[in-house]
């Protein structure tokens, strides 16, 4: 069977679905008004399945001899109390290497961020990438379920967790000091938050995440990578204002919109995945980390 993209879907059913996976709608109310767009025999709970993430094929297995991967806790006494997460290096290292912090979306480390650590780490980097879930038991195996505990999150601690995985790599022992965050929906917005905390951070590349106001902007200090999607109308709102905080404050900053796509685009999961839009935006990361943190 065809892979599914977003152009098999009635735009506003991806609405729908967008404002479900961000909380503005219950499963309740997308079933409702999606059910109006369902044809050919599918019914809405088969549009939110189709929709759905499916973890079945990461791009990097988790068993990849290549790597050395493991979970680790550090303290995050500002927090909440410890912070946990998925770590993953090359296995063979022979020197220091450059570490990332990744932030996932608003459900937790699950597998599909692992991927992407793991895919970090095949470019020659140390990846973690913490749960925020951790306090409350953890990703839960299931996005329904990860998603309804999201907000049960104090986001005040959750944000000092990032803030502790942050000092904690930059003291690695494997590492050379020098940390970027890459952050994707909730962790964009994570990643730009991060970049007006820590002015010691070495570059930052939120991908559609929600901005900082434009006084918390003028705080930053670290280098940007921004990827937006073209048709994310709710995130690409918030960019005129950013961007001319980041003017007035000099900030070192690019900012990529990709025609047509879009927003999650960069989750090869689930329909919403733009291949071509995916690749230039990862090829444009590595290589803008590689760059600021060498």
């Amino acid at each position: 069977m065809p892979r599914l993209t977003a152009t098999d879907f009635d735009p506003e059913v991806l609405k729908l679905f967008d404002g479900y996976v961000h909380g503005r709608l219950s499963r309740r109310d997308f079933l409702a008004r999606a059910g109006r767009y369902a044809v050919g025999g599918a019914t809405a709970a088969t549009l939110l399945a189709q929709l759905s993430p499916s973890f079945a094929a990461p791009m990097v297995a988790a068993s990849d001899a290549r790597l050395k991967t493991s979970y680790q806790a550090f303290p995050s006494p500002q927090g909440y109390g410890t912070v946990s997460g998925y770590l993953a290096m090359p296995a063979n290292a022979k020197s220091k290497l450059q570490v990332i912090l990744v932030v996932h979306e608003n459900r937790g480390l699950n597998p599909h961020i692992e991927d992407i650590a793991r895919r970090l780490a095949l470019e020659g980097f140390i990846a973690y990438a913490p749960d925020a879930l951790f306090p409350l038991g953890g990703y839960p195996g299931d996005e329904d379920k990860a998603r309804a505990l999201f907000p049960k999150l104090d986001q005040a601690k959750t944000r000092a967790d990032f803030i502790a995985a942050f000092h904690a790599l930059a003291a690695l022992p494997q590492g050379t000091g020098k940390v970027g965050v890459v952050g994707f929906c909730y962790g964009g917005g994570i990643a730009n938050y991060l970049a007006t905390q820590l002015p010691e951070l070495a570059a930052a590349v939120p991908f559609y995440g929600s901005q900082p106001s434009p006084a918390e902007a003028a705080k930053i200090r670290a280098p940007l990578m921004i990827h937006d999607a073209g048709k994310d109308e709710r995130i690409l709102a918030g960019w005129p204002p950013y961007e001319a905080a980041l003017k007035e404050s000099k900030v070192n900053y690019q900012h990529f919109v990709y025609a047509g796509a879009e927003h999650g685009f960069n989750n090869d999961t689930t329909p919403r995945y733009d291949e071509a839009a995916a690749k230039l935006a990862w090829d444009r990361t590595v290589a803008f980390f590689k760059e600021k943190l060498g």
